[in-house]
C-alpha cells in the first residue's frame, strides 16, 4: 500500500441535534472518491476526533470503507496523549477495518525526542496497522525532529510522515528520508506545492474537503514535474487557504460546508464561525465552484 497523492482530512458532519449525519458523511466520501482523492483520514483533528465516542469512531470508519468500496484508502486518526491509549485506539481502528493509522505526536504532554521514538515504536509494534507519523507543533506542543524521524523510518510498520511545518529548512532535512516505502506528505495547504518540490509525494489536506478535484489535479501536476501549472492552480486557491486559517480548524471549514448544505455545526468547546469572519463566504464559494469546474475540465481533457 502506497500513501501518496491528494489525501483529505475529512470533517465529520453533524445534524441539528449534534449527532453524526451519516447520510452527509456518505456523500462526502462519494465526492472524494469521484474527484480522484487517493485516501481519506477519518477522525483526525479536522474530524473533531476528540469529540467522538468509541462507537462513533468505529461507525465512521466502517461507513467510509463501505462507500469507498476500494476506490480510496481509509486512514484513521488514532493519536492520543498516552502510548497505551494510542495503541488501544489504533487496534480499535484496525478492528473497524481501517487500512492505516495517522498518529499525531502526543498532544499536551510534551515528550522528549527519545520519548517520541519509544512511543511510535510501541504503537507500531502493537497497534496492528501501518503508521503515518504526524507532526503539527502548534497543536501538540512538541516538534518531531528530522533526526527522530530518521530513527523510526526503518520500522516495517512506519510508512510515512505528515509534516505540517511548512518551512524549507525542515523539508530539506526530511528529503533524504523519503523512499518507496516511506512517504513524505505535506500537512500544510498553503505550502504543499513547495513541499512537493522538496520530495513530498502528496498532501493531507483540509481544503480538499471543498476542492477535491482541484487538489487531485494540482498534486498530479506536481508529481509529473509540472510545477508551473501546479503553482498557478495553487495560487488560485490562496483566498480559500486564508479563509480556512481565519479561526481554529475546523471552524471555518464547517462554516463553508454548512453553506454548501453539508452538516450543521460543531461540538463544544468549538463554536461556529463568528459572523465578521464569514464576510465574503458567498464569493469564496464561487471560487470553490470555479476551481472544481476547471479541474474537472482539465481532467477530461487529459
Amino acid at each position: 500500500m502506497r500513501f501518496e497523492g491528494s489525501i483529505t482530512a475529512l470533517a465529520t458532519p453533524f445534524d441539528a441535534h449534534g449527532a453524526i449525519d451519516m447520510a452527509a458523511w456518505a456523500r462526502l466520501i462519494e465526492a472524494q472518491a469521484n474527484a480522484g482523492t487517493s485516501a481519506v483520514v477519518v477522525a483526525g483533528s479536522t474530524g473533531e476526533a476528540a469529540a467522538l465516542d468509541d462507537d462513533e469512531f468505529a461507525r465512521l470508519i466502517a461507513e467510509a470503507l463501505r462507500v469507498a468500496d476500494g476506490r480510496l484508502c481509509v486512514i484513521a486518526g488514532t493519536g492520543l496523549s498516552n502510548t497505551a491509549k494510542t495503541v488501544a485506539q489504533t487496534r480499535r481502528a484496525a478492528a473497524s477495518g481501517a487500512q492505516a493509522a495517522l498518529v499525531v505526536t502526543p498532544p499536551y504532554v510534551r515528550p522528549t525526542q527519545d520519548g517520541l521514538i519509544a512511543h511510535y515504536r510501541a504503537v507500531a509494534d502493537d497497534g496492528g496497522l501501518p503508521l503515518l507519523l504526524y507532526n503539527v507543533p502548534p497543536r501538540t506542543g512538541v516538534d518531531l525532529q528530522p533526526d527522530t524521524v530518521a530513527a523510526l523510518v526503518d520500522h516495517p510498520q512506519i510508512v510515512g510522515l505528515k509534516e505540517a511545518r511548512g518551512d524549507d529548512d525542515r523539508w530539506r532535512a526530511l528529503a533524504p528520508l523519503a523512499s518507496p516505502r516511506f512517504a513524505l506528505l505535506s500537512g500544510d495547504d498553503p505550502t504543499f506545492v513547495t513541499a512537493m518540490r522538496h520530495g513530498a509525494v502528496g498532501v493531507i489536506s483540509v481544503a480538499s474537503n471543498l476542492v477535491p478535484a482541484a487538489f487531485a489535479r494540482i498534486v498530479a501536476d506536481a508529481r509529473a514535474g509540472r510545477f508551473e501549472a501546479a503553482s498557478a492552480r495553487d495560487r488560485d486557491l490562496a483566498a480559500l487557504y486564508d479563509f480556512l486559517g481565519c479561526a481554529p480548524n475546523p471552524i471555518p471549514l464547517k462554516a463553508a460546508l454548512r453553506a454548501l448544505g453539508t452538516g450543521v455545526g460543531l461540538r463544544l468547546p468549538l463554536l461556529p464561525l463568528e459572523a465578521p469572519l464569514a464576510t465574503g463566504l458567498d464569493a469564496l464559494l464561487g471560487l470553490v465552484a470555479r476551481a472544481e469546474a476547471d479541474a474537472q475540465i482539465a481532467h477530461r481533457a487529459a
